[in-house]
């Protein structure tokens, strides 16, 4: 579920049809790149300088997988337990995929967030001897909520699916997430997290920079294989995503390399860890046309 110079690791379009995935062009002979960020290649085997995985042969055309989804119980009561089983099929055979490559330490990262954005979550579903993955969840209050999948078959290429659930009674028309523009430094369990953007107006389709300061800085750990996580969704959540710091080398400074998909006011949450303690902190960017 790591940034790229000059893109986000996946910008997608969520439930507008097939994911899109930037690709490396075209070479007559056989470079190696990485799976998570495709710019980063090589003409031999090596890991990526971004995100520690090991670069590919002729990685694979991208392919959207079919990803299905059972809750339990159906009427998804807010405030209770649920139980969440994802399985995920082959786009040609329809087969279920059982097999999974590991990225940043897990088979399955999925990130949840309510249409309000208030609420966010960052969950690791377990993989089932059948080949599903199964996780029990609680959906703290009445609302849409989005499930967005990060996961990679083998043999195949990195995926990043939605799916939507909306709480029993919940009849409200959607509407986009009120958000104010909101860059203050944060506070998270054990650290404080300030961001500043440059440019100080960033524009959809144009690369932004996210220089988040962290302090104290002493005791910083790699979180799930990386400094910072990092998950941004549009205001009326249709955009999303997911990235790892272009630089950072567990020091109080991190920077991100973002594009923003389209001009509207995106909130983004970092997550790191000091001394065992995993950190999550919100801010909100406005997007401008260009």
């Amino acid at each position: 579920m790591a940034s790229r110079s000059g893109i986000a690791r996946r910008e997608l379009l969520l439930g507008l049809g097939a994911p899109l995935v930037a690709q490396p062009p075209a070479e007559p002979e056989i470079w190696f790149s990485c799976p998570m960020d495709p710019e980063i290649r090589s003409r031999g085997p090596a890991r990526c300088s971004k995100c520690g995985m090991a670069l590919a042969p002729a990685v694979a055309r991208p392919e959207a997988y079919r990803l299905e989804l059972d809750v339990k119980p159906r009427s998804v009561p807010a405030g209770r337990p649920l139980r969440l089983t994802f399985r995920v099929r082959h786009p040609k055979t329809g087969e279920l995929v059982r097999r999974f490559e590991q990225v940043h330490e897990r088979l399955f990262h999925l990130f949840v967030v309510n249409h309000t954005l208030a609420f966010f979550a960052h969950e690791h579903p377990e993989i089932q001897r059948g080949g599903s993955f199964v996780l029990p969840l609680v959906l703290p209050e009445p609302g849409i909520y989005r499930l967005v999948s990060d996961f990679y078959p083998v043999g195949g290429t990195p995926q990043f699916l939605v799916k939507t659930l909306a709480t029993r009674g919940y009849a409200v028309p959607f509407r986009p997430a009120v958000l104010a523009p909101d860059l203050e430094e944060k506070a998270g369990g054990n650290v404080r997290i300030g961001l500043r953007v440059e440019p100080a107006m960033p524009f959809a389709g144009k690369q932004t920079r996210l220089r988040f300061r962290v302090h104290p800085a002493d005791r910083l750990e790699l979180f799930l294989g990386a400094w910072a996580h990092l998950m941004a969704v549009s205001d009326d959540g249709i955009d999303a995503v997911h990235a790892h710091p272009a630089l950072a080398e567990g020091r109080e400074d991190m920077q991100f390399n973002l594009i923003f998909p389209r001009a509207r006011r995106y909130r983004v949450w970092i997550q790191v860890q000091r001394a065992g303690v995993v950190n999550t902190v919100a801010f909100t960017v406005p997007v401008a046309r260009l």
